[in-house]
């Protein structure tokens, strides 16, 4: 819509160069005017005895064209404003793996870390920085620890932490939970955002795709602010909008359910490993599990199996399960192998005067293991130094 009023008057000594220069000049906007707005002074022709006083003509144009498209910009701040700027501390393998979704959905990522890969995060669209100061003054939104379990604390400590923003967001993805929490709790100051998350997958298991793969999280310690919790669904959007289960459960629940599934399959690969499994011309299914059992596990670093040994309390009750079951079944293969000989032996004499013992299944986790016993079903007292402790445990 268009609206008009009056024009300035002009003066006898006014000249037409001047009305001119003047009328193109009024239609310059100025800054301070309304983006939707122009507003200038229109011009009649000159009469020279003519000292009648108009009111001014201006003209506003609520549709306006613009010098860029202002739709299209606003679209494009909103976008830049669901973005986060990553910083990925550790950019090893499967840092990389992650930046390379960081990348892949818009993020900005920096990455550091102690080997020079200033090629492999260029390759991948993210800025590498060797220097830890200089990456904490890009004040990222997001630190990601990815380094190894035992590096962590010493890394974390090393972060110049009075460069970041006082409510940056740190997060974790060690295998391990209640460690890197506790670390965080220690060295972190309050204003500090804390999230403990474990994909619990890696750059073998998840190469193809992450759809359907769990995501453990722990939104340990977030600030009231809207801006901060919506930083941290923004940060979860990204696994979801890949397809992985996202499941919320505290730090000490994920250790205690991760001694027992991720603990024995990283052990059972490695034992694995150690037979040297080859492939055959007749696998069966069952033998190529157990081949990528070992392809998946051998790939990660001893101190990452290290790691989930040395600190998840759990894993030292699962190791000694998995010895006692191993000890059990070769009882139980020997016991068989034992009737088998004695009614080769003895006969059918044999048959009604001798049983084989039943071995009797392992407690469930977290339950006191029970002492040895004899075949006759009496207790066997275990030696002094292997005495069972009040947790099960040997001592």
């Amino acid at each position: 819509m268009i609206t008009f009023s009056s024009v300035q008057p002009t003066t006898a000594t006014q000249t037409p160069a001047t009305t001119s220069a003047a009328a193109v000049a009024s239609l310059i906007p100025h800054h301070n005017s309304h983006p939707h707005q122009l507003s200038f002074s229109s011009f009649a022709p000159h009469h020279p005895h003519s000292h009648r006083r108009r009111r001014p003509l201006s003209v506003r144009a609520i549709d306006a064209a613009q010098p860029y498209d202002y739709e299209a910009h606003l679209v494009h701040r909103f976008t830049q404003s669901t973005k986060l700027k990553i910083a990925v501390v550790g950019f090893g393998n499967f840092g990389q793996f992650l930046a390379k979704a960081f990348v892949r959905q818009g993020h900005t990522v920096y990455a550091h870390s102690r080997s020079n890969y200033h090629s492999i995060a260029q390759s991948i669209g993210a800025a590498f920085f060797s220097d830890l100061h200089d990456l904490c003054e890009q004040h990222p939104d997001v630190i990601l620890i990815c380094t190894s379990i035992l590096s962590t604390e010493t890394v974390l400590k090393a972060i110049p932490l009075q460069r970041l923003r006082r409510n940056t967001l740190f997060v974790d993805v060690l295998s391990v939970k209640e460690f890197p929490k506790n670390i965080f709790l220690q060295v972190l100051p309050n204003h500090f955002d804390i999230l403990c998350t474990h994909p619990m997958f890696g750059p073998e298991s998840g190469k193809h795709s992450w759809q359907n793969l769990p995501f453990v999280f722990d939104k340990v310690r977030i600030g009231n602010e809207d801006s901060r919790v919506s930083r941290v669904e923004t940060f979860l959007d990204v696994f979801k909008k890949e397809g992985c289960t996202m499941v919320e459960m505290t730090c000490t629940e994920h250790d205690k359910y991760a001694a027992g599934s991720q603990f024995i399959t990283h052990t059972m690969g490695r034992i694995l490993e150690k037979l040297q499994l080859e492939s055959t011309p007749i696998n069966t299914r069952g033998y190529e599990t157990l081949l990528n059992l070992v392809e998946n596990t051998a790939s990660d670093s001893f101190d990452l199996y290290y790691g989930l040994f040395m600190y998840n309390k759990n894993a030292m009750e699962q190791l000694e399960r998995l010895d006692l079951a191993f000890e059990s079944l070769k009882k139980e293969l020997f016991g068989h192998l034992h009737e088998v000989l004695r009614k080769q032996l003895f006969g059918k004499s044999e048959e009604s005067g001798f049983r084989r013992p039943m071995l009797s299944k392992l407690p469930k986790n977290g339950t006191p293991l029970l002492p040895p016993q004899s075949e006759n079903g009496t207790p066997l007292l275990p030696a002094k130094s292997e005495s069972l402790g009040d947790n099960g445990n040997l001592g």
